[in-house]
């Protein structure tokens, strides 16, 4: 069915009840529906990362640079030509690619045997040499690895699911694979991409070229930490031209940063000193932004000659990189870059406001009659809550699912009231604590300074009694619906999200939803 968003947003108006508002806002009334998927009814959050990456990329293309991809996989011999003697060092940490070789599997009686075990018949001489054939022309590379389990089982006449037995059973070939490493490696910094590019396009390209990639790279450090990781997002552009100068990075710079709201810069000679730059041109760029001062975000310069002759490059190139997490990391105020990047991977720290959203009704009427009914028990019941008992109020006559209905209020016992001091409670969220709390001058701090649900004992009961009349008036029956002493949140109809529980159990909060409710609903037949 086609998704019809004016429809969407008339029909959820109507079902919350004027509470709709654009934007992911706490709605004011609890819904009384659940048409929609409660989901689609919040903003949806960005990565910080991938929100950081977005920014930047509008912000290169708004200052005239093309978008590039450069080359992730780069052999170990463009190292060697980018940074000399130095190659060695830079080798030390980057990743190698390896791969599993494919085996020599041999046929002999043995494995014949093997095989005819498993499948429980004999394997006649030109099966024996269709099955050779296939092994070999595997190894030869005639078809991927994983095309041999259908090979097989097409030579063998047999299901996928017993040749994957036989390869374990028979080959033991296959499961002692060791990798073997290549001579590839993986983009360890993004310059190295940029030498590949730049030796194909820079006679292919009006001068000066303008080009920006951001993109992967990945480091083997020797462990990941607050501060680094082993694979994290490059910010990079390069500036090639016969007038290209350091100024070039340094109005780059200004550019860049100015999107992201740091006002001031400096720009200070950076003594790591890559041997990829020409020798004073190495610069760290440190900005002052309005929450966190001084910090170094970016680093700039103007590539060696002697590199850039290496792919016949012959005019001077500007290269300016920025690491991605690092600027996230300022602008989200992170302390860890692997929960910045890898939150799901980390307990959530959940607001009052994320708690409230995380709680409500787990039993609703489905018809509109039965929603009607609802409120109407609440109503009643809440005005003649201290009614000395024995005593019953009528609340709503009707009819439901084509049974005529009668429903009243009713406490039968003696020496009590309608209602349990507990009806009137509210839930509210107070430091990560789920509390269902009276207006009374005890709880008052909590009710002002809470987060409110506006969410009532007595209304999730009403739901609760008019759902389950429902139920049994589509039976043609009526029904008595009681609750007493509430200890769970499921003894009033409320229920609060997995995660939220996980948080604050996890964080040793309290859920307090108890007390004395003593509501009896009942609904009779008309007739009966």
């Amino acid at each position: 069915m086609k998704f019809d968003a004016e429809e969407f947003r008339k029909r959820s108006k109507e079902d919350f009840e004027g509470a709709w508002h654009d934007g992911p806002k706490v709605l004011s009334t609890p819904p009384v529906s659940r048409q929609y998927p409660r989901y689609m009814y919040r903003r949806a959050r960005p990565h910080p990362v991938f929100d950081t990456i977005q920014k930047l990329r509008q912000a290169y293309l708004s200052m005239g640079f093309d978008e590039a991809m450069n080359p992730v996989i780069v052999e170990e011999q463009e190292v060697y030509r980018q940074f000399g003697p130095e190659a060695m060092a830079v080798l030390d940490r980057v990743f190698y690619l390896g791969g599993l070789p494919r085996p020599n599997v041999g046929i002999a009686r043995k494995q014949i045997e093997g095989i005819e075990a498993i499948t429980g018949r004999s394997i006649d001489s030109q099966t024996e040499e269709a099955l050779r054939t296939c092994l070999h022309r595997y190894k030869k590379g005639d078809f991927d690895g994983d095309d041999l389990t259908h090979e097989l089982s097409v030579v063998l006449g047999i299901d996928d699911a017993t040749v994957v037995h036989i390869l374990d059973a028979v080959f033991p070939e296959f499961r002692e694979l060791a990798p073997e490493s290549s001579r590839s490696t993986l983009r360890s910094h993004m310059t190295s991409g940029w030498f590949m590019s730049l030796g194909e396009c820079w006679m292919r390209h009006p001068h000066p070229i303008r080009m920006f990639s951001i993109d992967r790279c990945f480091r083997r450090e020797q462990e990941e930490g607050a501060t680094r990781l082993m694979s994290y997002h490059s910010a990079s552009c390069i500036v090639a031209g016969e007038d290209v100068t350091l100024d070039e990075g340094m109005a780059v710079a200004e550019g860049l940063l100015s999107a992201f709201g740091f006002t001031d810069f400096e720009f200070r000679p950076d003594e790591k000193r890559s041997k990829y730059y020409m020798p004073g041109t190495q610069t760290e760029v440190y900005a002052r932004h309005p929450v966190h001062d001084w910090v170094e975000v970016a680093t700039f310069g103007i590539y060696s000659p002697s590199a850039l002759g290496e792919y016949g490059v012959g005019i001077p190139v500007m290269n300016l990189g920025l690491g991605v997490e690092r600027l996230a990391m300022i602008l989200h105020q992170a302390d860890d870059v692997r929960k910045l990047s890898f939150g799901q991977f980390y307990p959530p720290t959940l607001t009052d406001r994320d708690l409230a959203r995380a709680v409500s009704v787990r039993e609703e009427p489905s018809t509109e009659a039965g929603r009607v009914l609802a409120q109407a028990i609440a109503a009643v019941a809440t005005e003649h809550a201290a009614e000395p008992s024995p005593c019953s109020f009528p609340v709503w006559s009707g009819e439901i699912s084509g049974t005529a209905l009668d429903v009243i209020v009713i406490e039968p016992e003696e020496k009590s009231k309608l209602l349990g001091p507990a009806c009137g409670n509210e839930v509210f969220i107070n430091e990560g604590a789920i509390l269902g709390v009276p207006d009374t001058e005890k709880f008052a701090n909590i009710r002002a300074n809470g987060t409110r649900t506006e969410i009532r004992f007595i209304d999730t009961v009403a739901l609760l009694a008019a759902a389950r009349i429902e139920e049994a008036a589509r039976c043609g029956e009526g029904t008595a619906v009681q609750v007493k002493m509430a200890k769970l949140p499921s003894d009033v109809n409320i229920k609060i999200a997995d995660h939220a529980m996980r948080f604050v159990t996890d964080n040793q909060k309290k859920i307090d939803l108890r007390g004395p409710i003593f509501m009896t609903v009942e609904s009779r037949v008309r007739g009966e």
